[in-house]
């Protein structure tokens, strides 16, 4: 069997910077935007009896390649990697990293893009028999080392664990090797869960790799509060936390106020990183140890202490007129110091008085949609459906009353305006416009989506007491439990300061 003859690699940005005698600084790599490359089989360009000789110090990188093309076409894969790798054989000049040393071949590293540069005659080291590389990037250790130089002496895939993927991927992107990085982002696709999400998240951020940071991305939308874990929580970063907790897209179960609890349990996780138990557990003592912690804090010190700064971001960014709604007055607000008064900015506060406006039928709604009260402003809800059946509930966002009644029946959503009181006619003869979007999804025991329908965001008039079906699933079969989710603005939140 054949070697592999198409190895090409180059940095998107700019080549390995400048190495010092004897001593090669391996700085921030860079990633190929092609996976593979045909390499030329020019009949003009034959090889010299040494490539590396002063004769050739000129030679072209193309020359280099096709060198190599020739050369290992008559060498199998399993000898490469055993006799030569593995044992060294033969062996034209060594590596050295993270206190350890490599025995190899200049002909088969020429394939890394970072090596191809170093080796193509043009620098000092091209000539040296021990190039010693200092790798200020703590992912890379020696066993991805060793892996990315196992895989320029074999044309199969080398076995990579999930656990292992952070760190091969840190050093083929160090090292230029297309090859693996593919290899990587494959694996990482099909092994996202969540031991892996966090760590996939970070690193296909690192490492520019788009796809699998928008599953990982999606795969945390979808299972932050639906599937809680401990580990879970405490591998998000502030960061991470704040993108999550800021998202329209997060699924949340039951409804808003349960995004404000999920902080609070993180929060206290980074807080205490050693604490161990259950989710239960961690619900419980969450509310027990922030009772005890703030005694002894003002309302405004907390988070304005340097223990405390950093979570600023992820909780200014809370839809604070919901969260305000569901607590219900300003006398609780004040019990539960994480959220003094002093942070509600105007808008929130006029939000929170439109929504009560909105109670009273003082509003008609949102007219038009606007993407950007969308991201900002919609209401989150959510409720399990264990079987088929049929099902009616209310999402209360607060002591002022939530407009809709939702029913699941006939693998139907069906919405109704609650009745309200007020004074007679007025209230029989007002239309209410509501905005929503509806979303179904079910998982399997991997916590993984094997169904997922949206109505994405519409708006819909209603008069008084009127009922009408916003979804239909006469054609799916679906599968128990089914988890629907609400996204719902009542009010026109741009208009608001005008009225």
């Amino acid at each position: 069997m054949g070697l592999l003859t198409s190895r090409v690699l180059k940095c998107r940005e700019s080549s390995p910077v400048e190495p010092q005698p004897e001593e090669v600084t391996a700085g921030p790599s860079c990633l190929s935007g092609s996976r593979k490359r045909k390499l030329s089989t020019s009949e003009n360009l034959a090889p010299s009896s040494d490539i590396h000789g002063p004769q050739n110090q000129g030679m072209s990188l193309h020359k280099v390649l096709n060198y190599i093309y020739r050369k290992r076409a008559k060498i199998s894969s399993n000898y490469a990697y055993e006799n030569l790798f593995l044992n060294g054989n033969d062996s034209d000049i060594k590596i050295r990293a993270r206190r350890r040393t490599w025995c190899l071949h200049k002909v088969f590293l020429c394939q890394s893009g970072y090596f191809a540069n170093v080796l193509k005659g043009t620098w000092k080291e091209s000539h040296n028999i021990v190039i010693k590389l200092v790798i200020k990037n703590e992912d890379i250790d020696a066993r991805s080392l060793h892996f990315v130089f196992g895989s320029l002496y074999t044309d199969e895939d080398l076995s990579l664990t999930p656990v292992e993927v952070p760190h091969v991927l840190a050093a083929a992107c160090l090292l230029q090797v297309d090859r693996v990085i593919w290899q990587c982002e494959e694996t990482m696709k099909t092994t996202i869960n969540r031991n892996t999400v966090c760590s996939y998240y970070m690193a296909a951020e690192t490492y520019r790799l788009k796809v699998v940071k928008t599953r990982c991305f999606e795969w945390l939308l979808y299972n932050l509060m639906i599937h809680p874990s401990v580990a879970l929580y405490r591998e998000v970063d502030m960061k991470l936390m704040y993108l999550l907790g800021s998202s329209s897209d997060l699924l949340v179960l039951q409804k808003e106020i349960d995004v404000y609890t999920t902080l609070k349990t993180w929060m206290f996780l980074h807080l205490n990183p050693c604490w161990n138990g259950t989710m239960i557990q961690l619900l419980d003592h969450t509310n027990s140890w922030l009772s005890n912690y703030m005694e002894c804090i003002d309302d405004n010190s907390f988070l304005e202490s340097e223990e405390g700064l950093i979570f600023q971001p992820v909780f200014k960014k809370l839809r604070f007129q919901h969260i305000i709604c569901d607590l219900a007055s300003t006398s609780i607000l004040e019990q539960d110091r994480l959220i003094p008064l002093e942070w509600l900015s105007p808008i929130y506060k006029q939000q929170w008085l439109t929504l009560m406006q909105a109670q009273e039928y003082g509003a008609i709604g949102p007219q038009a949609i606007n993407e950007e009260e969308l991201e900002e402003c919609t209401m989150r809800c959510g409720k399990i459906i264990p079987k088929d059946g049929r099902y009616t509930w209310k999402w209360l966002a607060c002591r002022f009353g939530f407009p809709l009644r939702v029913t699941f029946n006939n693998h139907c959503v069906i919405f109704r305006q609650r009745c309200q009181e007020c004074d007679g006619s007025a209230c029989k003869n007002h239309i209410r416009n509501v905005l929503y979007r509806i979303t179904l999804v079910c998982f399997d025991s991997n916590e993984k989506v094997t169904f997922r329908k949206t109505t994405g965001y519409k708006i819909l008039p209603f008069e008084y007491n009127e009922e009408q079906i916003v979804m239909k699933l006469d054609s799916e079969v679906l599968t128990f439990p089914l988890y629907i989710f609400g996204n719902f603005l009542f009010v026109n939140l741009a208009n608001a300061e005008n009225k």
